[in-house]
This record gives structure tokens, C-alpha cells and sequence, in this order.
């Protein structure tokens, strides 16, 4: 292994280089695909933003919109202002650990992966619930090490789980991997401090469902548990997969449809995971190490087991960013030991990865805005509410509709055909046989 120690000044430079090129790649990621880098889930974030302080969707916490919401009242619409959540999340992160001295190298290395690279991109709420989680592991170490009284510590832990949970409901994970850490810590002084925070956080959820999710929908458990969705060959299959992408520092998106390809994407993912495996057992652990893999194991199990109830998308990059950011954070703590300042070059060889396939993806979101503008003002309806007809939620013609809410959000999927009778009822033939939208041509 080539082991390089750059002096104070080189490192530096390199830093800024790899930050810069870092926030040049998450502008260009949401750039360079054809709807803006957003998902079915981001029509509800932004529909929800839009239409505040009416709820019309409580399968998501509000704390992702209403932040989208703050930036739209500096003249942004919901779509650009989801892009500025990003940023801010990653310069956080950032700022905060550099302040601190906490993990900043690592993080900035982790933060440059291409997974995490698509995840600030991303119109979604993993963008968010990274710098929380960031604070989450910081306070951690604080009562690890004495550093803030007991009473503090429940305090200050208690609020950011509560936080986490405004963002992200699977945030009640990070509550049970406390109390897991705190039980397993009995006859240390801060046991006592995970555990109580733990249950606090839990408790919370408990009465937001209660106060909040019950008083607008009072059929979100009936529709959304579910017993034996899918077999456990095929979980366990789908978790070996999303594990291999979420740790393959270079590529996070494997071919559904199979193929060769995907053979080295997995292989080099399963190689990660085994490499850090035997760094964290061949090299000790601190405490706060402990405490994150810790947690993201108990996070990451709890996260395959909950679909066996809960009807959620099978596990990828993207449901595992919070959860497997803490492990990357320590295995390259682990990595810097070895390779010392070699270990940044594995963040320019993502980076580099992730322009190529992005590259190659050619789709041109600007021009795309432009095209769907054009649309809606022909067609009256660019502050209208709207509708949008698919056959199904796996149904490509969606993709029309995620393009749509990025110039007017209020706008819902439909299923029912006779929908299609009315006037505020696109469909992807309505939109595209009056307009030409640029289609990546390499998924």
C-alpha cells in the first residue's frame, strides 16, 4: 500500500480543491439529469411546502418542507429552494466538524463519495437528516467523554432525536440504537444518559402520532402496514444488494435489470464491506467509534426488519444514507492510519466516477424546466392544482410528472382512469404531444 503525507499547506490545498470540486458535482448531478434529480416522494415534499399551512400528507414528517418552505420566501420557488437545502446541509456539515475537530477529514471524504454526492443533489429528506445525524454523534462523544453534565446530555440528545424524527420518521431507529448503546454500557456513568433519551425520543413519536398523524389520517396505519409484503429470499437478497451499492464508495446504482455489470459494482461493495469488517476488529475502537457502529448496525438491521410490516422502497444508497454515514466516518478514520493522506484520493476517484456517469446520463434539466414552463403557461395551469395519470407506481410515465412539480408542485398522482376525463388531468401523452422532452439516454 503507498502511504503519502502532504505537509500542512499542500493538505490544505488539496482540501479546498476536493471541497470545491465537491460542490461543483452536486450542482451538476441535479443539472445533468432530466428532472432535477426528484422522485415521486419529492412531489409530496414540495407539494407539501407549496400548500402550508394545509396538510394533505402525513407519510412524511413536515420538517423537510417547512425548510423548504423558509427558503421560498427569498423569491425561490419549492424546487430551487430544495437544491439550497442541499448545499446548506453539506456546507454544515462542513463547517461544523471543522469547527469542532470532529471527524472533518473523514467527513469531507465521505461527503465527496458519490452516493453522498447524489444525496445532497437529491430532492429529498436524507439531504436533511444529515447534518442532525452529524450533531446526533457529536453530542454522543460529548457524554462519552464527560464533557456535558447527565442533565444536559438527556437534554441535548433528547432534542436532536425529537429533530431527527421531524425529518425522518426512521429516525425512531437512531432512538432504539441509544438505548441498545446505553443498556450495553450499564456501570458506566453514562448509561443511564442513551437509555432515557432513548425512550424520550420514542415517547415523542408516540404522541406526535397521536396529536398530528391521527388528527389528519386516521387510516396511516391501516394503510401503510402491512404483514408479509414480500418473502424473506427476496429481502435478504435486496439487502445483500443495497448494502453492496451503499458501500461501494464509487458506484451506487446497480442495473435492475441485471446484467454483467453489476457483477464488479456488488463485488467491489462486498470487498469494502469485508475490508472494514477487519479494520474495525484489527484496530481498537474508542468509545464514540463504538457508539456509531453501534448505532448504524442497530439502525441498519432494524431498517431491513421493518419492511417485513412496513411498506417502504427495498433498501438503497439512499435509505441507508443516514444510517451508513457514521460507518464510513469511522472506517476512514481507520484508513488514514494506514494510507494516511492517500485515503483523499479515494474521494477524487468517486468524484470522478460519479462525472462520468453523469456524463453519460445527458439529460438537461434547464432545458427540460424551460419546455414544461412553456407548457403550463400555454395551458393556464401554472398555479393550478393539478392531477397526473399512471397506470401504476412502477409506471415510467410518472417521470413526466416529477419533471412538472418541479415548475408547479401542487400537483398529485392519480390511478383512476376517470380522472383522465378531467380538465386539471395531465398524462405524459398530453404533456409530450405538445412538447419535446430531452430522455437520459443511459440510465
Amino acid at each position: 500500500m503507498i502511504s503519502l503525507k502532504l505537509n500542512s499547506k499542500n493538505e490544505k490545498i488539496l482540501q479546498f480543491l476536493l471541497i470545491t470540486i465537491t460542490y461543483g458535482m452536486i450542482i451538476f448531478r441535479f443539472l445533468s439529469n432530466e428532472k432535477g434529480r426528484v422522485s415521486p416522494d419529492s412531489i409530496r415534499y414540495m407539494r407539501q411546502s407549496a400548500i402550508f399551512p394545509i396538510i394533505d400528507n402525513t407519510t412524511a414528517p413536515l420538517g423537510y418542507p417547512l425548510f423548504i418552505k423558509f427558503f421560498t420566501f427569498f423569491g425561490i420557488d419549492d424546487f430551487w429552494s430544495s437544491k439550497v437545502v442541499g448545499l446548506l446541509a453539506y456546507t454544515f456539515i462542513l463547517i461544523f466538524t471543522y469547527k469542532k475537530q470532529f471527524f472533518f477529514k473523514e467527513l469531507m471524504i465521505t461527503s465527496a463519495l458519490f452516493s453522498f454526492v447524489s444525496i445532497f443533489s437529491f430532492t429529498m429528506a436524507e439531504a436533511l437528516t444529515l447534518p442532525f445525524v452529524i450533531l446526533l454523534l457529536f453530542t454522543a462523544h460529548q457524554i462519552i467523554e464527560n464533557k456535558i453534565s447527565p442533565r444536559q446530555s438527556i437534554f441535548y440528545l433528547t432534542l436532536l432525536l425529537i429533530l431527527l424524527i421531524n425529518v425522518r420518521y426512521s429516525a425512531l431507529f437512531f432512538c432504539v440504537g441509544s438505548i441498545v448503546f446505553g443498556l450495553m454500557s450499564i456501570g458506566k456513568d453514562y448509561w443511564k444518559s442513551f437509555v432515557i433519551s432513548g425512550v424520550l425520543g420514542i415517547g415523542f413519536y408516540g404522541l406526535y402520532k397521536i396529536t398530528f398523524i391521527d388528527y389528519f389520517n386516521k387510516d396511516y396505519i391501516n394503510s401503510f402496514l402491512e404483514i408479509g409484503l414480500k418473502p424473506t429470499s427476496q429481502l435478504l437478497l435486496e439487502l445483500l444488494q443495497g448494502l453492496a451499492t451503499t458501500f461501494n464508495p464509487f458506484i451506487h446504482i446497480a442495473d435492475p435489470n441485471g446484467g454483467i455489470i453489476n457483477y464488479p459494482i456488488y463485488g467491489i461493495g462486498l470487498l469494502t464491506i469485508i475490508l472494514m469488517v477487519f479494520l474495525f476488529i484489527k484496530i481498537k475502537l474508542s468509545e464514540t467509534e463504538k457508539f456509531i457502529l453501534m448505532v448504524s448496525l442497530v439502525t441498519i438491521i432494524l431498517s431491513y426488519f421493518i419492511q417485513y410490516v412496513y411498506s417502504v422502497n427495498p433498501i438503497d444508497y439512499r435509505l441507508l444514507a443516514p444510517f451508513s454515514i457514521g460507518v464510513w466516518m469511522v472506517f476512514f478514520k481507520k484508513l488514514f492510519l494506514i494510507l494516511s493522506d492517500t485515503t483523499y484520493g479515494i474521494a477524487f476517484m468517486s468524484l470522478m466516477t460519479g462525472f462520468v456517469f453523469s456524463w453519460l446520463s445527458k439529460g438537461d434539466y434547464l432545458e427540460n424546466r424551460k419546455s414544461i414552463t412553456q407548457f403550463l403557461e400555454n395551458e393556464n395551469m401554472m398555479d393550478e392544482e393539478l392531477k397526473f395519470f399512471v397506470k401504476d407506481q412502477m409506471d415510467n410515465d410518472g417521470q413526466t410528472a416529477e419533471l412538472i412539480s418541479t415548475v408547479n408542485p401542487k400537483i398529485q398522482i392519480t390511478f383512476k382512469p376517470s380522472d383522465t376525463l378531467k380538465n386539471n388531468t395531465l398524462t405524459r401523452y398530453k404533456v409530450e404531444k405538445k412538447i419535446n422532452i430531452k430522455k437520459n439516454n443511459y440510465q
